[in-house]
This record gives C-alpha cells, sequence and structure tokens, in this order.
C-alpha cells in the first residue's frame, strides 16, 4: 500500500542552464535535419564550457546540409538563450563539429529493407506517467519547478528584469495528504545574475515570480524561501560549468515521481525509441488518467535493436484503476502500433519539432499548431471510456 501523506521534492534547470544548452543545440541540430530530410538520422552530442562549442555524433541525411549551416543554428540557438557574456558568447566562442555519418552496422538493424519493417534504433526500456493532481496531468512539484523558471525567463527576455541572466534552477517540496498535494513547505531557486545586487536584492526580484505560480496561500515560510544560498552567482552557464547533452534526464520527464528507462531524449531523430517510445508512453498513460481509468498510470515499454515490435507492455495503475491492467495493457497494444515507424506516424514525429521541448521539460506542455508536443493530445480518452 503506498504512503497517503509524504512530502515530496523536484527540481527544474533553465534553458541557460550548462546541460540544457547542451540539449538546446543538439535538438536544434535535429530538427535543421529533419527540415532538409524528414527521413534523417540524427544522434547529436554537444559539450559547452568556456567560450567552446563541440559537437559529436552520426548523422545520415539525404538532402545536403554544409557546416556553416550546421554551425549557425548552433550558434542562433545560443543567441536566442541570451548568452552575451565574455567567458561564453553565442558569436565569439569557438565552434568544432565532429558530427560524421551514421554507422552502416546500426543503419542494417535499423532501416526497412525487403520484407523487414523499421527495427528499434536500441534495446531499452521506457516509461510513460500520468497523474490527475494537475491540469496538465503531470506531477505538481516538477509543474511549478519548470513554471518558475519559465516565468523568469520571460520576464528576462522581455526586459522587465534584466537582472536575471540565463542560468537558474529551482526546486519545490510538498507535502501530500491522503495521496493529494496540499501545500509547499519549501522552495529554491538559485538565478544567474547580473553584477552588483546582493542575495537580498534577488530574493525580492524572485519572490513575485514564486507567488504567482503556487496557489494561493501556498507559499513557504520565510526560513524555508531559498534564493541564492551560496550568495553572488555572477559566473554562471558553460563558463561556470561544463555542459553536456542529456545529463538532466530526470528534469525532462516527471522529476522524479515515476521511473525513467535511462535514455536521454535531446539529439535524436525519432528512429531512436529512447524518444519516441517514451513519448508514446506518456502518449498512452495520459490518455488513460483523461480517460478516468485511474488516478495515476505508469507504462513501460522495451525493444531490442533492429528490431521492431515492442518485446512487452506493462501497465501499472497504481490501486486507483477503474480496469484490471492485463485487460488495459491488451487494449492499447490493440488501439496503438508501438513499433518505431507506428509511433512516429501516429504522434507525426519526422518534423522539425524539438528544439522546443529542450527546456521545461517534455511532458506536461500544450501541443501547437507546427505538430510539437503531439504526444500531449488526449484524442484516445473517449475510446479508453469504452473499455469500462
Amino acid at each position: 500500500m503506498s504512503r497517503p501523506s509524504y512530502i515530496f521534492t523536484s527540481e527544474s534547470v533553465s534553458e541557460g542552464h550548462p546541460d540544457k544548452v547542451c540539449d538546446r543545440v543538439s535538438d536544434t541540430i535535429v530538427d535543421l535535419f529533419l527540415s532538409k530530410d524528414p527521413e534523417a538520422r540524427v544522434a547529436c552530442e554537444t559539450l559547452t564550457t568556456t567560450n567552446q562549442i563541440v559537437l559529436a555524433g552520426e548523422v545520415r541525411c539525404a538532402a545536403e546540409i554544409n557546416d556553416d549551416e550546421i554551425e549557425q543554428a548552433a550558434r542562433d540557438a545560443i543567441r536566442d538563450i541570451g548568452y552575451e557574456q565574455d567567458g561564453f558568447h553565442w558569436q565569439k566562442s569557438n565552434f568544432q563539429n565532429f558530427l560524421h555519418e551514421q554507422s552502416a552496422h546500426i543503419a542494417q538493424g535499423v532501416d526497412a529493407s525487403g520484407n523487414k519493417d523499421e527495427g528499434a534504433g536500441d534495446q531499452g526500456i521506457m516509461f510513460g506517467y500520468a497523474s490527475d493532481e494537475t491540469p496538465t496531468l503531470m506531477p505538481a512539484p516538477i509543474q511549478y519547478s519548470h513554471e518558475i523558471l519559465k516565468r523568469m525567463a520571460a520576464l528576462r527576455k522581455s526586459g522587465e528584469r534584466p537582472e536575471f541572466e540565463p542560468d537558474a534552477k529551482s526546486q519545490v517540496t510538498l507535502r501530500y495528504e491522503n495521496g493529494v498535494p496540499a501545500g509547499v513547505t519549501s522552495v529554491v531557486v538559485s538565478t544567474q545574475h547580473k553584477e552588483g545586487l546582493t542575495q537580498a536584492d534577488i530574493r525580492e526580484l524572485v519572490r513575485p515570480v514564486v507567488q504567482g505560480v503556487l496557489p494561493e496561500g501556498w507559499f513557504p515560510p520565510e526560513e524555508e524561501f531559498y534564493v541564492n544560498p551560496t550568495g553572488t552567482f555572477v559566473i554562471g552557464g558553460p563558463d561556470g560549468d561544463a555542459g553536456l547533452t542529456g545529463r538532466k534526464i530526470i528534469v525532462d520527464t516527471y522529476g522524479g515521481a515515476a521511473p525513467h528507462g535511462g535514455g536521454a531524449f535531446s539529439g535524436k531523430d525519432p528512429t531512436k525509441v529512447d524518444r519516441s517510445a517514451a513519448y508514446a508512453c506518456r502518449y498512452l498513460a495520459k490518455n488513460v488518467v483523461a480517460a478516468g481509468l485511474s488516478k495515476r498510470c505508469t507504462i513501460q515499454v522495451s525493444y531490442a535493436i533492429g528490431i521492431s515490435k515492442p518485446l512487452s507492455l506493462y501497465v501499472d495503475l497504481h490501486g486507483t484503476g477503474q480496469i484490471d491492467e492485463a485487460k488495459l495493457e491488451d487494449a492499447l497494444m490493440d488501439m496503438v502500433d508501438l513499433t518505431p515507424r507506428g509511433i512516429r506516424t501516429r504522434l507525426q514525429l519526422n518534423r522539425p519539432i524539438y528544439a522546443r521541448t529542450a527546456a521545461y521539460g517534455h511532458f506536461g506542455r500544450t501541443p501547437d499548431s507546427e505538430g510539437g508536443f503531439s504526444w500531449e493530445k488526449t484524442d484516445l480518452a473517449d475510446e479508453l471510456r469504452k473499455l469500462v
């Protein structure tokens, strides 16, 4: 039996966090290739440190994309984040590109040929999760953590709060009673800032942002509201700490409220099931909860490299279900084609829609007119309701 009352914490990091800078660059490269060839293969890793931007990985594309296009796309992504600092500048940083052709041995397992369907890009397990504790069907701690940083970034970019710099982190701790969020016990925000500001100055700039995100009456006690607890935070971003693609997988998903298969998303085209199957699992879990079949839902799938069909599908309704889980597993397998090609077709993933996912979570977002966040749709809910 799960505990009825407990305290749980999740964190988020801003688009200017060194690792998120790398995620953004890697996903920008994915978008560049998919914009030229919807069947392009991309596995792009990015490293950033003081005035250095390094790309590495494997690509395959029917269209020609030259090194200058790749470099400009990477620099434009960093400019959009807002880095024009002495230690890391979108235009002045040294750029190195070590992308090369995809391995023929990987390609032979993944590509469709003859009677063989397109196979999974790798072995592995992927998870999806949904909970009815927020309107987005996301866990509340990660949702609030993301929203605090999104609002701070919007204030910075609009010029309303030029004191903020791009690098920031947030952390929200919630008290649950009878499995339902009942209040916030503490909030931590650390943000890079302009020189000449005190810790007290930053605290008062951050305060209204947090107040605007949390439900009324949920602001933590003053002694549990931590802003830049180490003091000054002027040196930040890749100048303060090196960044790498794929190091914030819990921030990207459910803030630790659900399992994670271990694979990162950013920098990977949608033939990689680390990404596409995790999106499909969220899609299924969200529709199950949206249909009222449970209050919480975790879904796991597994794959073998080069094999199209999933090896397993597992559903856990955490004791909140209105339907037998084994029956639901069978129904979901009948309802949705979970082969790599089937997922990409249903969710229309062969489009340049990935740079927008690189910060503030891949889940709990609003589907957009260009096809982004298609896995957040609840178009299966009506059909699922018929099962009970």
